[in-house]
Order: C-alpha cells, then sequence, then structure tokens
C-alpha cells in the first residue's frame, strides 16, 4: 500500500511493527497485558488462564 493513502490505523499497526522489530524487548508503550495477549493468540490465552487459575487453587490449598 502507498504510504500516502495508508488509512491511520494501518500507519499505527505499520510504526508498531517496524518497533517491535527494531526493539523486540519493548514496544512504544513499554508493553502491558495486551500485548502478552495478542502475541499467544487464544489458545495461548487459555492456557495461561488455566495454569493462573490451578495455581491459585494449588496456593490456597497449601496455605489455608
Amino acid at each position: 500500500m502507498n504510504k500516502a493513502k495508508e488509512t491511520p490505523a494501518a500507519r499505527r499497526e505499520r510504526l508498531r511493527q517496524e518497533e517491535l522489530k527494531r526493539n523486540p524487548a519493548g514496544s512504544i508503550h513499554g508493553g502491558g497485558l495486551h500485548d502478552l495477549i495478542g502475541d499467544l493468540g487464544w489458545k495461548g490465552t487459555g492456557i495461561l488462564i488455566i495454569v493462573i487459575i490451578v495455581g491459585i487453587i494449588i496456593y490456597l490449598s497449601f496455605f489455608n
């Protein structure tokens, strides 16, 4: 796509991708939960939620 005819959303996404290529450990906003969830996809997000829930159950069973 021509950079002059690029939509604002496409330009933001292009700049975000360029920033991630230059600095994979961080992003423009310093990273966060939305970046983690966006990178994992829906299966990874589901597994992460299950692991957190199981961890809480194990913690509560030992320390309660």
